[in-house]
């Protein structure tokens, strides 16, 4: 079946043409505290969505599954797969055969490819243009590896603006920026699979506390802290080997980068030249 590879979130979204009024409050209901939501008893969420449980057996089987206890299994399944460690991907990946770095490559270029798919131009520009927006500061963190992703966001738009600040990985840092942010900045986050709790909280603080507007880039699995996102941007990621690839979530990075410098060139231009005017006075002062 076309299903068995896909996510519970991704069957509904498919289906979701075909709903009914209460099957679409259903589904609002499900994806809006995703996947937690579907691991309720359905007493639960048939009170949360304000529907009867037998609604939900006919919504659940329309998408696709065979009742709720495989749609709770299949929720549980997809959050073992958000942790799972490298060790365990090796077990089950998809040894390479041949040239190992033209199939590598290869594979990393199709989920290039598939980003596409998961982030549309109507949200690519809804996001460019906070990052854009000079009345708003921009504070980036990343995970244990994914705050390459943040850094290199980061000195690129610094290159076209000012107000953008990295926060340390050590969280006895993270009150002073948290102090520092205002309503409506934008804070942007990168969590991939075996996701941080501690950046969770951070976002939460950042939400509930500074009213900051979160950009989150994670993976199709879905890091708990989409709960506080505004924007949720979930990049393909899997390889088939022991590493998950960052090449998707970095080329999108370098998309919004290149797109703000661009839409902005008389500012961003007379940054680069007062930037590079400023280091070549310093290589000058050594020399």
């Amino acid at each position: 079946m076309i299903f068995d590879c896909m996510l519970i979130r991704e069957q509904i979204e498919r289906t979701s043409q075909t709903f009914t009024q209460s099957e679409r409050k259903l589904a609002t209901t499900i994806l809006s505290d995703y996947p937690y939501s579907g691991l309720s008893s359905i007493q639960e969420l048939a009170e949360r969505a304000e529907v009867s449980a037998p609604s939900i057996t006919r919504f659940v089987t329309k998408i696709g599954l065979a009742g709720y206890q495989e749609l709770q299994r299949r929720l549980i399944a997809e959050l073992k797969e958000g942790a799972r460690s490298p060790v365990e991907i090796h077990e089950t990946g998809q040894k390479i055969e041949g040239g190992y770095l033209s199939e590598f490559l290869a594979r990393a270029a199709r989920q290039m490819e598939s980003a596409t798919d998961a982030i549309t131009e109507g949200q690519f520009e809804r996001i460019c243009a906070l990052l854009s927006d000079p009345k708003r500061n921009i504070f980036v963190i990343g995970g244990r590896i994914s705050i390459m992703i943040g850094l290199h966001l980061s000195f690129h738009l610094r290159q076209a603006r000012p107000g953008v600040y990295d926060l340390p990985r050590d969280p006895e840092t993270w009150p002073e920026y948290l102090l520092r942010m205002k309503p409506g900045d934008v804070f942007f986050v990168a969590d991939f699979r075996r996701y941080e709790p501690s950046l969770t909280r951070l976002v939460r603080q950042a939400t509930e506390l500074r009213k900051t507007q979160v950009i989150l880039m994670t993976d199709k699995w879905l890091s708990p802290a989409r709960r506080y996102a505004s924007e949720v941007l979930a990049v393909p990621i899997e390889t088939g080997t022991i590493w998950d690839t960052y090449s998707a979530a970095m080329a999108v990075s370098e998309a919004f980068a290149a797109w703000i410098a661009e839409n902005n060139w008389t500012e961003t231009r007379a940054r680069i030249e007062a930037w590079d005017a400023v280091r070549q006075r310093d290589m000058e002062t050594e020399t």
